[in-house]
């Protein structure tokens, strides 16, 4: 298995450490060039959705991401990878997320949830969003405060936490398991 992670901005050699930890191969996608590498996965890490949508715009990423996700390739986006997966950004997944939704940097914080099919799983909110709208089709997978945090769809999976930046490893391997 060999997963794509998007390396625009944001937590993505946090990514790479956690699949690395779990013996799963993993490359960096900077430009088109790297993207077009052979991939089982894609992660979109968290980080500043606007400036992540300019750079995969400039680099010409924008549709051959999206047109991979829609054909099928499995995707699990982070906090600003859940936001770029929306119905506002990338349209590939039928949620709507709200940017900042747990407010600023002074926001953030830490908790301990239930996550469907995967157990307690420890979360961190850094100026999080939730899903503030979901499809028919989404699963919920997680709730914090009675807001939305994780879902799934078909082949995609987004969390508004960052499962990156703690030593658990269930949220990835539930991403993986996607995959096989």
């Amino acid at each position: 298995m060999r997963i794509a992670i998007l390396a625009l901005q944001g937590a993505f050699d946090e990514h790479r450490q956690m699949l690395t930890r779990l013996g799963v191969e993993s490359f960096l996608v900077r430009n088109l060039s790297d993207w077009q590498q052979p991939k089982d996965g894609l992660i979109i890490p968290g980080g500043e959705s606007t400036a992540m949508m300019k750079i995969m715009r400039d680099e010409g990423l924008f549709t051959p991401i999206r047109d991979a996700i829609l054909g099928g390739l499995p995707v699990f986006g982070t906090c600003a990878g859940m936001i770029l997966l929306d119905d506002q950004h990338l349209a590939c997944m039928d949620i709507t997320a709200r940017r900042n939704a747990y407010g600023r940097q002074l926001g953030s914080f830490h908790t301990v949830a239930p996550m469907s099919d995967v157990g307690q799983v420890p979360m961190v909110f850094i100026r999080a969003p939730f899903i503030e709208r979901q499809g028919a089709d989404v699963q919920p997978l997680a709730t914090v405060d009675d807001r939305l945090v994780a879902a799934r769809q078909r082949h995609m999976l987004v969390c508004a936490f960052h499962p990156e930046l703690t030593s658990d490893t269930s949220v990835h391997s539930y991403f993986l398991g996607m995959i096989r």
